[in-house]
């Protein structure tokens, strides 16, 4: 950016795991606006990869850069296989993250980011950012560290309150130590445990890094308020997302009601305030359903700097979508063979969830899958009088159950973790042919994507943002007008 007051027109969503790759985050940006990594399982995202044989080597040309010596040399001599894996041989895991991970486990999650980001980076000066969750506690102080190493110039954080994610970034800016609360289920101690991460555990340091901007992204504007007022740090804007957009969405304010397809109805009470936000003064950007022309010139007239786009940007050639699934998706978006269902069930995290079903492949009958949980990321932790445990109403109901779970929690979960990775062609082999059954989630706005398409099979992030910024040339960065009516 030229100037610290300059922001975006256009964000990109930080969509699925690795769905926003860095190959779409680096067109996005590389044309002036933000492109953003999805932070979500990069490290497993990272080592499946290299055991598949790093293709074209871009882990290993971005690992060269990794400023923590040693650190990428002994990650790639573990993972990294110059042939790939024979076929059907299963993807070696990592260990599952608890509360404490060895110095090891944390430096493959730090380079897995650096690496994303890094590539994102590449080749041109414009601004990228990292999304990450903040109800998947556990990863996250090595996802900011990693992601800061490599210069990240935005962090996007939701699902959940990240209030105290400003002073982390406050904190890894000088490399000193950060810890963020531990949350655990059925913790009454007046002690409240941490999450920490020092880098000087990893290395010496000796120049500070550039503190990234912080956008929370939320739905309502009292979390806004409450977040621009009782953060740890800066907080520089927000991301005002409404129920339409893709992956998780904020469950409807009141008491719950479902319509005949079982799906979570929301009502005035989720409409966010727009005065409400101005009034905050700080730049925010729409999202849900706002990814067309009429959309940013409706959120520009509303004081907003401009939108968040998700779906458009999932199909395009740059997105790590596996190209079969996408293919599929758009025939059957061009035939009016897609749906998209609010799953109010399908997430183990307990947040309404957007499933995508075609009349092919992806939406097809299948064998039922074999409940496992060998990722974990979103396990929670809950206190026992013996410690903390660790589980996922999506993990087997006998194990789920065995840590104290509630079995009507895992009615209808799906594992989200192995579903999402299959969807970027990363599916673990289960044997005997069988692989990880692809998840596929999307915004509302996927039913009129064929408004966009105009009877093209293919499109690039180029395409996306001529659409958008047609009507005011290439649009590049702009200061936000807060005051607009």
């Amino acid at each position: 950016m030229s100037a610290a007051n300059e922001h975006p027109r256009i964000i990109q969503g930080g969509m699925g795991v690795a769905v926003s790759s860095w190959r779409l985050a680096n067109a996005v940006s590389r044309a002036g606006q933000l492109g953003v990594v999805s932070g979500s399982m990069l490290d497993t995202v990272m080592v499946r990869r290299l055991q598949d044989g790093d293709p074209g080597g871009h882990v290993r040309r971005a690992a060269e850069h990794f400023p923590i010596p040693d650190a990428a040399d002994r990650i790639l001599t573990r993972y990294y296989r110059p042939r790939g894996r024979p076929a059907g041989t299963p993807y070696q895991l990592l260990p599952m993250y608890r509360r404490r991970v060895s110095a090891a486990r944390e430096r493959v999650t730090m380079l897995a980011n650096f690496v994303e980001v890094w590539l994102a980076k590449e080749g041109h000066s414009g601004a990228v950012g990292i999304n990450l969750l903040t109800k998947v506690q556990l990863p996250n102080l090595a996802s900011l560290y990693g992601a800061m190493l490599a210069g990240v110039d935005y962090v996007l954080m939701g699902a959940g309150i990240p209030r105290e994610i400003p002073a982390v970034l406050d904190a890894y800016a000088e490399h000193r130590p950060a810890r963020l609360r531990f949350d655990a289920e059925g913790d009454k101690s007046d002690t409240p445990e941490y999450l920490e991460l020092d880098p000087a555990e990893h290395w010496s340091p000796s120049r500070p890094l550039a503190r990234p901007k912080f956008l929370g992204v939320i739905s309502a504007a009292s979390l806004a308020a409450t977040l621009a007022r009782k953060a740890t740090g800066v907080v520089d804007g927000f991301i005002v997302e409404g129920p339409t957009a893709g992956g998780h969405n904020a469950p409807p304010r009141g008491q719950t009601r479902v319509n005949e397809q079982g799906e979570p109805v929301y009502g005035e009470r989720d409409v966010v305030d727009l005065s409400d936000m101005r009034a905050i003064g700080v730049p925010f950007w729409l999202a849900g359903g706002m990814g067309t022309p009429e959309g940013l010139a409706y959120a520009l007239s509303q004081g907003a700097a401009g939108i968040q786009v998700g779906t458009l940007f999932a199909y395009a050639d740059e997105s790590g979508i596996a190209e079969p699934i996408k293919q599929d998706v758009l025939h059957a978006v061009r035939s009016g063979g897609v749906s998209v269902k609010t799953d109010p069930r399908a997430s183990p995290t307990g947040f309404p969830f957007k499933v995508v079903s075609v009349s092919e492949v992806v939406g097809a009958p299948r064998q039922e899958r074999t409940r496992n949980c060998d990722l974990g990321y979103l396990r929670v932790a809950a206190r026992t009088p013996t410690g903390f445990v660790y589980r996922c109403a999506a993990e087997p109901v006998d194990a789920f159950v065995d840590k104290g779970g509630d079995p009507a929690q895992t009615v209808g979960r799906q594992c989200l973790c192995n579903g999402l990775t299959a969807t970027i062609g990363l599916a673990q082999p289960r044997g005997a042919g069988v692989e990880e059954p692809p998840l596929v989630t999307s915004g509302d706005a996927l039913l009129s994507l064929d408004r966009f398409l105009d009877g093209r099979s293919s499109y690039s992030a180029a395409d996306v943002l001529d659409y958008l910024l047609r009507s005011e040339g290439r649009g590049l960065f702009c200061a936000p007008n807060l005051g607009a009516s």
